[in-house]
């Protein structure tokens, strides 16, 4: 379990719309208990990318000071999600001469380190965000979680690589730096909410996990136990939000509220007949309140809503990855809390679909038991049974000082 310096475990989903912080202290049986939350509104960010970093650094500070304040504890370390920059995902494939011994831990490192070189190539304007074993092989055999103790003559490995554009992590650092917190870890968004709302069925029989958050749409497949694929649809929430707000010429706020209150994605038969109070943008007296039935403003979500699910279900046909995603499909981020979402779609993807919700947690209040903190919950799962990690240490860490910021941590942590 990563355990920060002072016995805790501090969750840090710095997304589009909300930024929130978990702190657990673990349980002692392997689990954790959340004792101090912490969301805040996000300023200065767009999809998941740092563009105003006051804005951003006052937003982060609120977050973790709420949580600090609730646990009576200080944060110094996190763990943080991470949706920016583009994230695009291969799968690297090594195989490693083992001359009929019993495969050892020296034999998965010398696969791993051959991986890290082949991820390597080609990513000089990237940054590697997770580097996640994706199943092994022995003699050309697929399908082995665990190869420690098998004999064989070749090992095989699937290495899934997570990378993002270079500028974006480097600004993500700068925001935690600022905020006096070290990265203890860094997680792709949609792997975290993974993490914490699917079963180990689903991850086995094929799954697709669908995030949609305020700025984008995350889409990770789950496969044979493991995360084989992760996408990225440049539609979020905060698309539906401004398509009312230019549709009911009404302010942004009020848009929001339009859609948490009134907005659906299917319409229904009272919707002619249903009026909705909506306020004109620089309007003021008698002309600043219009009346308009809702099914206006669900003719407005709607069309939205659908472009985003069709692009999902287009980049997983376009990546190969449509059957292996099986027949399940789960819904997390505040998109899936708007009415009608889970029934599209079940529509246009052709799936089961359920909306997922953090599973395994103890001590979250039931205001943060959504799926809008699949992501926080998710941090601290991967904290604390998260798979087998192959860490990459960042291009160009070295140049930059990496030495002696490595020598200044263990002074930190040795004095």
């Amino acid at each position: 379990m990563a355990v920060g310096r002072n016995g805790l475990i501090t969750a840090l989903d710095i997304g589009s719309t909300k930024i929130v912080c978990f702190i657990a202290r673990p349980d002692g049986a392997g689990g954790a208990r959340v004792i101090g939350i912490g969301h805040q509104v996000s300023k200065g960010m767009r999809a998941g990318t740092v563009v105003d970093m006051e804005a951003a650094e006052e937003a982060v500070r609120a977050a973790v000071d709420a949580a600090e304040r609730m646990a009576k504890e200080t944060v110094y370390e996190v763990i943080v999600g991470f949706s920016g920059g583009r994230p695009a995902s291969r799968i690297v494939e090594v195989e490693v001469d083992i001359a009929g011994h019993e495969i050892g831990e020296r034999d998965l490192k010398r696969a791993l380190d051959r991986a890290h070189l082949l991820a390597r190539e080609g990513n000089h304007d990237r940054e590697v965000v997770n580097a996640l074993p994706a199943g092994y092989c022995i003699d050309g055999t697929p399908g082995y979680r665990e190869p420690r103790g098998m004999f064989g003559s070749r090992l095989g490995l699937n290495l899934h690589v997570v990378s993002t554009a270079a500028g974006p992590m480097r600004n993500l650092r700068l925001l935690a730096e600022r905020c006096h917190l070290e990265i203890a870890s860094l997680v792709i968004s949609p792997y975290a909410s993974g993490l914490s709302t699917l079963v180990e069925d689903e991850m086995d029989l094929g799954v697709t996990l669908i995030d949609m958050g305020g700025g984008s749409t995350d889409v990770a497949v789950f496969y044979d136990g493991h995360m084989v694929h992760t996408e990225q649809v440049p539609v979020g929430g905060n698309h539906v939000t401004n398509d009312i707000a230019r549709g009911l010429s009404t302010p942004a706020s009020h848009a929001e509220r339009l859609k948490t209150l009134h907005g659906s994605a299917v319409a229904g038969p009272d919707d002619e007949r249903a009026m909705v109070t909506v306020p004109r943008v620089g309007e003021s007296g008698a002309d600043a309140i219009q009346q308009i039935p809702r099914s206006m403003l669900i003719g407005i979500i709607q069309p939205r809503i659908e472009e985003t699910l069709e692009l999902v279900r287009d980049r997983l046909e376009t990546g190969g990855f449509a059957r292996m995603a099986g027949r399940r499909a789960v819904l997390t981020g505040g998109g899936a809390l708007l009415t009608g979402v889970r029934e599209h779609a079940a529509r246009v993807l052709d799936k089961q679909v359920r909306v997922g919700r953090p599973l395994g947690i103890h001590g979250l209040a039931e205001a943060t038991e959504g799926p809008a903190f699949a992501t926080a919950a998710g941090l601290l799962v991967y904290s604390e049974r998260g798979p087998r990690q192959a860490e990459i240490e960042p291009a160009g860490a070295v140049a930059e000082g990496g030495r002696m910021v490595r020598l200044g941590r263990w002074f930190k942590e040795n004095f």
